[in-house]
Formats: C-alpha cells, structure tokens, sequence
C-alpha cells in the first residue's frame, strides 16, 4: 500500500519544522529529509526512523520493523505524531547525527537530434 500526501503533510505539520523538512516520492512511498538530510521514511502510511544513537536515546521504546521488503528494521515512530516536542527532538538529533548530503553531479549534455530526414 503506498503512502498518502495527505499522510506526508501530516507528518511534516506534526514535526513543526517548517520548510527544513521536505520530502520527496519515490516508488510510492517517501523519503523525509532535514537539511538536505535523509533522517527517515514513510512508508504504508508509517513513519520509519532512520536507525542511530538519536532512536536509541531518544525512543528506545519505539517497535521496530522492516520499512520495506529486504530493509532491515527501522524504529517506527508513529506514536510520536501527537507529541510534537518529541517528534521535533527525535527528527533534529537524527538530522545531526547524518552525513551531509553528497553534491549532485552534473548531468552530460546529450546531443540533441534534429527533425528525422
């Protein structure tokens, strides 16, 4: 089942950080970055944690599964959409502990074809 935007639009109005948190659809389900950062997912309609020392602290307590088939388990933190502190805190000290976002590079200019003879 894919995520909803009206899940996504929750999600980032719960996190209260405005437009530092974006996200961005890909195979019917999102990535969520801070800063340029990815620090989760959303996926059937959850939100995926990306794992570190921030979960670990942070939420310990938070059930732990699988964001998609073959990933290994992400702390789920739907039971913090409705404590936006800690979604705040949890969001930012995962965004701290990531590595910055690689540059893109350039695309190749291709030649372009002109009108077919």
């Amino acid at each position: 089942m894919a995520t909803d935007r009206d899940f996504i639009d929750y999600v980032t109005e719960q996190a209260g950080l405005g437009s530092r948190l974006t996200s961005k659809k890909m195979f019917g389900e999102y990535a969520l970055y801070l800063d340029g950062k990815v620090v989760g997912f959303a996926c059937d309609n959850s939100l995926f944690i990306k794992p570190s020392a921030a979960a670990a602290t942070l939420a310990p307590d938070l059930p732990r599964r699988p964001p998609y088939p073959g990933a290994k388990d992400y702390p789920v933190a739907d039971e913090l959409l409705d404590d936006t502190d800690a979604l705040r805190r949890l969001i930012a000290a995962t965004a701290d502990l990531m590595p910055p976002p690689r540059p893109a590079r350039p695309r190749k200019n291709r030649p372009t074809r002109g009108p077919a003879a």
